[in-house]
């Protein structure tokens, strides 16, 4: 479930300063409202990087949060390969895998007795094509710190205390009010504002879904004191406790923010046998719950500073776009806790939605946008399934253990109005246009590294002589002299969130694709990339 936060992104367009209400005129008139392209409702994981992709792209965006500050807890504690892709995109991931570990193998305990230990995780060497191959332990919490730490290099702030209570929309864009009085008009609204989406409600846009368990869960942030008898080197269950299921997962160290509290940081989560209990989410309550079913005793705990309690369900939301408005995140998807699947879905969602906001805002045409909602929502649906399914065979009792769907870098857009693949005879297992397009390290060049940053990418494999190199905003190139095995060979123009739009075995298709797409002309014509 995502947090909700507010920011605002400062580009180096002018826009990006002051907390947005300004101050009225002289004769005492209301002040005009603030002015954005791109207004985000939400600043947890999903519009923090929404907002670190717009302010690369030089668009102007205003991220607002009802709370005032960014989510505190470990909600969402995984990443899985696919979205840490995506952070290396967005020039994050080096902070992130600093400020996480890889998952620890289970430890099976009856009561005050440690059991069999097995892995969860379907461990996976790093590869050529592969580069990040295994999910990755976070805590939500540091996800969002470095993020906005991303943003605010990039110019860009959190507009904190900002709780949306009204939305109109019109041709031109939207008006959004707040409680305290202000109002902001942009041309775009992203609602990022979780499962109980304030903008979902105003727009009136249902869920369809269903209860995955009707068991209640309890999840908590737990610090340990240094005598406690759970070592961090496991993640700890009680399978069999009388009242129900105990997990507790231990987590990175702490932030600096954090630094200098005694005993190390685990996450509990506790289901109920009976479905009718009332979770005690006080700190008091999740002293008393763990004392009751695991090994701890409560002079162990030392601080409980978040809990959540909740019954899992999984829904996804009638439409992801009502006009000008655009649901993303838990405001579009609910997803189990299990498999760890929530919070990647819904930053790729921003990935997905970002490049195409800022090209429809530089000219794009604006059905570019229609195909936010046509790639997203079977994704979305595909991975609510995958939870659902983990997630049941947990509470059964059935050990699952989490393998490559979980990794999401199978998704693809094969299917998408945006998608051509122009390449007759391949093979059942070739790479196509829509696929995720792999990393290498070939000709020189890192493909990631290629690939990186807000433009289109014209890569060229084993096709004769390399293309002039192109610089420019739109699009650049890159070449590999000889076949490699993740592409085959041909020409590949890569889309800016890293999936293939085009594939042809020369360049010619490629200059009326991208004028179909972003009505540019010239980017590419008898297989020269022009300058733009």
């Amino acid at each position: 479930m995502s947090a909700e936060h507010a920011t605002r992104t400062g580009t180096g367009t002018g826009t990006g300063t002051g907390a947005g209400t300004g101050a009225g005129p002289a004769t005492g008139a209301p002040p005009d409202p603030l002015s954005t392209d791109v207004l985000i409702v939400g600043a947890g994981p999903t519009g923090l990087a929404l907002a670190v992709d717009l302010a690369r792209r030089g668009t102007r965006a205003l991220l607002v949060e009802r709370g005032d500050g960014l989510f505190p807890g470990s909600r969402g504690k995984g990443l899985q390969p696919r979205t840490q892709e995506v952070l290396y995109d967005l020039g994050v991931l080096d902070a992130v895998h600093a400020a996480g570990t890889r998952y620890p193998m289970m430890r099976v305990w009856e009561g005050d007795e440690p059991g069999q230990e097995w892995d969860m995780m379907e461990r996976s060497e790093p590869t050529e094509q592969i580069p990040y191959a295994e999910g990755w332990l976070i805590p939500q919490s540091r996800t969002q710190e470095v993020l906005y730490g991303r943003l605010r290099e990039l110019g860009g702030e959190v507009r904190f205390g900002a709780a949306l209570c009204g939305l109109d929309q019109d041709t031109d864009g939207a008006t959004a009010t707040f409680e305290d009085g202000s109002t902001v008009r942009a041309r775009y609204v992203v609602a990022a504002d979780g499962g109980r989406s304030t903008v979902r409600r105003l727009l009136g846009i249902g869920m369809t879904g269903e209860t995955v368990d009707p068991k209640p869960m309890l999840v908590a942030d737990v610090r340990l004191t240094a005598d406690a008898p759970l070592p961090d080197t496991h993640w700890h269950v009680w399978p069999k406790a009388e009242d129900g299921t105990v997990a507790f997962c231990p987590l990175p160290p702490d932030s600096p923010s954090q630094e200098g509290r005694q005993g190390r940081l685990f996450q509990m989560a506790a289901q109920y046998a009976d479905e009718s209990a009332v979770p005690d989410a006080t700190p008091d309550g999740v002293i008393k719950l763990l004392a009751t079913r695991t090994a701890l005793s409560p002079e162990h705990i030392a601080e409980v500073p978040w809990t959540s309690d909740f019954k899992a369900r999984a829904a996804l939301a009638d439409r992801f776009r009502e006009g000008r408005v655009f649901l993303a995140g838990d405001a579009a998807h609910i997803h189990s806790p299990a498999g760890g699947q929530g919070l990647d879905t819904s930053v790729q969602d921003a990935y997905n939605l970002g490049w195409k906001l800022a090209a429809v805002l530089a000219g794009a045409p604006e059905r570019l946008l229609d195909t936010y909602e046509e790639e997203r929502i079977p994704v979305a649906a595909g991975i609510l399934g995958i939870s659902t399914r983990i997630h049941r065979a947990s509470s059964e009792g059935r050990r699952t253990r989490r393998g490559g769907e979980m990794r999401q870098l199978g998704i693809a857009y094969r299917d998408s109005s945006l998608t051509r693949e122009t390449r007759p005879f391949l093979t059942d297992d070739a790479l196509r246009a829509g696929d995720r397009a792999p990393d290498g390290h070939r000709g020189g060049v890192r493909l990631f590294d290629a690939f990186r940053g807000p433009h289109w990418t014209l890569l060229t494999v084993d096709t004769g002589p390399q293309l002039p190199s192109e610089d420019g905003e739109l699009i650049r190139t890159a070449h590999i002299p000889e076949e490699y095995e993740a592409y085959g060979r041909g020409v590949f123009l890569v889309r800016p969130d890293g999936y293939v739009g085009w594939a042809g075995e020369t360049a010619e298709g490629a200059e009326e694709y991208l004028a179909e797409v972003l009505h540019r002309h010239g980017a590419v014509r008898d297989g020269e990339a022009l300058a733009q």
